[in-house]
């Protein structure tokens, strides 16, 4: 399938994930990227659960690396990503970095996987997680799929799975799409680390499930409850 290629430059790109994930002292050091799997296993000597922390490394060329303060939010959904937490462009195999153009829009997609998760889980009511939002940015050459309707089906990813893995396989950046979850919002896909910078951390938020649906989110810095229509 051929799409236009398109230069996406936004000053702001917001990704939500859950705060239970700490940031990994391998990513933040100032070591070289290539001995980063000499330094896990002389760490798992000591500690055979840190290499489940770090994740797999094989997963991104040590050329596509980033280190660095901050560099974990960055590296983490590529080197811990599984077929049992597939998304829109990836079966799982191998990992993406997804955000929004504004904060609204990362909401918007997160609440709609934590409410899958919780209504397959059988989860009971109330504050049931806490997440951390991230604050980035993006300059590159992406992939635009506006208009293709097979690949923002908002159940079925097989088309759009398939069509990931083409692109990355071709070198592309990544892709960017309208929401289908927020109305005029943008997202992007970014198949590397080193295509985008690293983020920073903003604030942080809280869902309230009420065993149907995620029907409020609090802002936890200041205490503001917005309602989900």
């Amino acid at each position: 399938m051929n799409v236009p290629v398109r230069r996406v430059t936004w000053s702001r790109t917001v990704r939500i994930i859950r705060t239970i994930h700490p940031p990994i002292d391998l990513f933040e050091d100032i070591a070289d990227p290539a001995d980063w799997e000499a330094l896990a296993s002389a760490e798992a000597k000591f500690n055979p659960r840190i290499r489940e922390s770090i994740g797999d490394l094989y997963k991104v060329p040590v050329a596509r690396r980033v280190t660095g303060p901050g560099a974990s939010w960055l590296m983490a959904p590529f080197v811990h990503c599984s077929p049992l937490r597939p998304g829109r462009f990836s079966d799982g195999s191998f990992g993406l970095y997804y955000a929004g153009d504004r904060t609204e829009v990362a909401i918007a997609e997160t609440i709609h996987h934590h409410a899958r998760f919780m209504r397959a889980t059988e989860e009971a009511p109330g504050w049931t997680s806490q997440f951390r939002e991230l604050i980035g940015s993006v300059d590159t050459d992406l992939d635009d799929v506006t208009g293709h309707a097979d690949l923002l089906d908002p159940d079925d990813y097989r088309p759009s799975q398939l069509f990931g893995a083409e692109r990355r396989a071709a070198g592309s950046n990544g892709i960017t799409w309208p929401s289908v979850r927020f109305p005029e919002g943008q997202c992007i896909a970014i198949f590397w680390p080193d295509v985008v910078p690293i983020p920073t951390q903003g604030a942080h938020f809280a869902y309230h499930w009420n065993g149907t649906a995620v029907d409020y989110v609090k802002r936890l810095d200041n205490g503001e409850v917005l309602r989900v229509l």
